[in-house]
């Protein structure tokens, strides 16, 4: 009984299956609303449930797959080395929330290609707090010998705005694709349907106008 109440909650599903949440951590949407949630949950990862973020089999008439598109963005992790911060990037598993280029608009130059980011251009400090507020777990920094790709806090979800559903504090991911996040502490999965990178979000759901008023 101890092992299970110590147990952290897990999301598992198949290409064919909504996401499982198991475990019950704490769920709000967009609004800071709580989302109630049993021991198991079906969320709706196909975007055309009536009743979300909980899936009503949906994706079963629409023969939904979520497997991964071969022209997908490449999941690789670029570095930019500065004089004491070194930036980690892995563009395939981005969600495109912004806040990088929102908050440190001086070293997330997005304008600039290929190369985009310049850790030298604003304090440690703001740079370390601008990474720790990118939800998908691309962005992450080196200082010394150690990479850090996320910090500690409760696992929790949050849904973002007409978009992904936001992971944090170490929530599992189980899946029949060996799916792995770029960062265990934190991610962001595809609630849409329409991302190339399933079951990371990729800002399909910009592109395809995804809307959910409700949450």
């Amino acid at each position: 009984m101890e092992e299970s109440k110590n147990q952290k909650p897990m999301v598992v599903f198949t290409q064919y299956s909504p996401f499982y949440l198991i475990g019950a951590p704490p769920m709000t949407n967009s609004k800071g609303e709580t989302i109630q949630l049993s021991k198991v949950t079906a969320l709706c990862r196909c975007g055309k449930s009536e009743n979300k973020p909980y899936c009503d089999g949906a994706h079963s008439k629409l023969g939904f797959v979520g497997s991964k598109d071969d022209d997908r963005r490449p999941d690789k992790v670029d570095e930019y080395v500065g004089k004491e911060i070194t930036i980690y990037d892995n563009r395939g598993v981005c969600s495109a929330d912004g806040s990088c280029v929102r908050l440190c608009p001086e070293v997330f130059q997005k304008d600039k290609k290929p190369h985009w980011i310049f850790p030298d251009a604003a304090s440690v400090k703001k740079v370390v707090e601008t990474i720790e507020k990118c939800p998908s777990g691309a962005l992450s920094y080196q200082i010394g010998s150690e990479r850090i790709q996320g910090i500690k806090r409760p696992p929790a979800v949050r849904i973002a705005k007409d978009g992904p559903l936001a992971f944090v504090g170490g929530i599992q991911l189980i899946d029949d694709m060996e799916s792995k996040p770029e960062s265990l502490e934190h991610f962001t999965l595809c609630r849409c349907g329409g991302s190339k990178n399933k079951p990371f979000c990729d800002n399909s759901h910009k592109n395809i106008e995804f809307n959910d008023e409700k949450n």
